[in-house]
């Protein structure tokens, strides 16, 4: 349906957590202490940068986390804060992409009412969809890949039922994932209070996303014809610069895709991956301290380092597989209720090392012994407030 398939990042077999690290318990207990699991194995728990058996990481890296996997075999090469949550921008429509995708037909057709763009936020991206005009799904998706619209995210969320309905799938999907740091407001990645994601998480709904091969293709695309009435069309461009060559950037050879973003509080974020030699990485950067190419720079750094020196290094955590894959956890599956009670409370300001406890299966962090499964939350460091610097395209809008 999308041309040649590609080889898909493969599923593992071994077990999805790697490590126990300490958590403390209320004040009232403080002599007791409980093991709690940690999502991915206990160093990415770690503040800093973590790496083995390799050298040459990029010098003069500003951003606030990263994380650089292998596709296939989910291990995690380097990473730096990787559990640190932070507000990802328009990289969420990743997993907004993994919650609705399949949910529709490539060919559906749909004709837009004032109501489907109503609820839009204002300053947002948009590809420049129309109430009264008709789009297939297809088109809509390529709306929301390549131009990162947010018209076209809310049209495709009334489809699915509506806002709210979809924001609680995709905080549903995120518990399946196993993306323990992801607190879904809104399902275009806009600036909401409490929208947090990691460097982790986000390199989890890429992995995830790319086994489609719709999601493959889409993000692929550097560019198409976009429906302007009637039968006239414009041409969109891919805002990804390293799969465009746009602003003056190199393209990165072997680059499939994957997701950027950009907003006046996250600053910028991406998620790319490429393939060379037979071999696929993932590479999340987030919130790198300088605006304009800076992301996608950190990004093609850290893709070489994976190629060359990475080779050498042995794993320091695990991109861990989906619950309803098989995925190993220490709760049982959660439900809506305990998916919903979870996501209500996102973490605080701290260092990388601080966690929160908060009650909930959902999580699938659990306190051993204390008689009661709780949910444990990661605290983070508030994340600065990068101001826009003028070099996004569409005059200012979000991404």
């Amino acid at each position: 349906m999308y041309g040649p398939r590609v080889r898909e990042c493969s599923r593992l077999s071994r077990r999805a957590v790697l490590g126990l690290t300490a958590a403390a318990l209320p004040l009232s207990t403080a002599t007791s202490a409980a093991a709690a699991t940690v999502v991915g194995g206990e160093r990415l728990a770690r503040a800093g940068v973590q790496v083995r058996g390799a050298t040459g990481l990029p010098k003069k890296l500003t951003a606030h986390s990263w994380l650089v996997a292998d596709c296939e075999s989910g291990e995690v090469l380097a990473s730096f804060d990787a559990h640190r949550r932070l507000a990802p921008a328009s990289t969420l429509k990743m997993l907004f992409a993994d919650t609705v995708l399949k949910k529709f037909d490539r060919a559906e057709r749909y004709r837009v009412t004032d109501a489907d763009l109503a609820d839009i936020p204002a300053g947002s991206s948009l590809v420049g969809i129309k109430p009264g005009l008709t789009y297939t799904v297809e088109q809509l998706w390529q709306g929301v890949f390549l131009r990162s619209g947010n018209d076209a995210v809310h049209v495709l969320s009334h489809m699915n039922g509506g806002i709210a309905k979809t924001v609680a799938e995709m905080q549903a999907k995120a518990a399946d994932l196993q993306a323990l740091d992801t607190h879904v407001v809104s399902p275009d990645g806009f600036d909401h209070k409490g929208q947090l994601s990691s460097a982790y998480d986000l390199t989890l709904f890429a992995r995830h996303g790319l086994k489609d091969p719709g999601f493959r293709a889409y993000c692929g695309t550097r560019t198409a014809d976009f429906p302007a009435g009637g039968k006239k069309t414009f041409q969109i461009q891919n805002t990804d610069r390293l799969l465009t060559g746009a602003w003056g950037l190199k393209t990165y050879d072997g680059l499939i895709g994957v997701k950027n973003g950009y907003t006046s509080h996250a600053g910028n974020t991406f998620t790319g991956a490429a393939t060379r030699g037979g071999r696929t990485l993932l590479v999340t950067v987030m919130h790198p301290d300088a605006g304009g190419n800076a992301v996608y720079e950190h990004t093609a750094a850290l893709l070489d380092w994976g190629f060359t020196h990475g080779r050498s290094a042995q794993p320091v955590g695990l991109l861990v597989e989906p619950l309803s894959e098989g995925g190993a956890s220490a709760t049982p599956a959660p439900t809506p209720k305990t998916v919903q009670a979870a996501a209500g409370v996102p973490g605080s300001a701290s260092g990388g090392s601080a966690w929160r406890i908060a009650e909930g299966a959902a999580g699938a962090l659990a306190l051993l012994g204390a008689g009661a499964w709780t949910l444990r939350r990661r605290r983070a460091r508030t994340a600065g407030a990068p101001a826009a610097d003028g070099a996004e395209p569409r005059g200012g809008h979000r991404r």
